[in-house]
């Protein structure tokens, strides 16, 4: 089982996945350009500080080009969601991916016609994975 330190790793804060949506949409950027494709006014150094930790945290990689750090996506964007929705649903529905489902639907966020389409894949992944 995975300690909150652990845990810690592998979501993304709110500015982390801002920054790695910059990332994932704009591609590969030194830290000015990442800023300037930011929604929010940053410093600098913030957006080098939060580079700097997702590095660390191995969701970024970089490699020196000229005199700057150019920095990329070291995880997908559905890498990244597949962490937070399995984390979202360990600590809000105990492990529990009916729970999830079931709260979408008493909180009418998932429509019938979204479920059935869910539906419609799941079984299409099924058919696929046992032939």
């Amino acid at each position: 089982m995975a300690t909150g330190r652990e845990r810690s790793a592998e979501v993304l804060t709110p500015l982390e996945l801002e920054i790695m949506q910059a990332l994932w949409a704009g591609g590969p950027g030194a830290v000015a350009e990442v800023r300037s494709r930011l929604a929010g006014p940053l410093a600098y150094t913030t957006v080098q500080t939060m580079l700097t930790v997702l590095l660390r945290k191995k969701k970024v990689r970089r490699r020196l080009s000229g005199r700057a750090f150019v920095y990329e996506p070291e995880i997908s964007r559905e890498g990244a969601m597949g962490g937070a929705l399995a984390d979202l649903v360990r600590r809000m529905f105990g492990g529990s991916g009916e729970a999830l489902l079931m709260s979408l639907i008493d909180t009418r966020q998932i429509t019938a016609e979204e479920i059935a389409r869910a539906a419609k894949l799941l079984a299409e992944s099924d058919g696929e994975e046992g032939g």
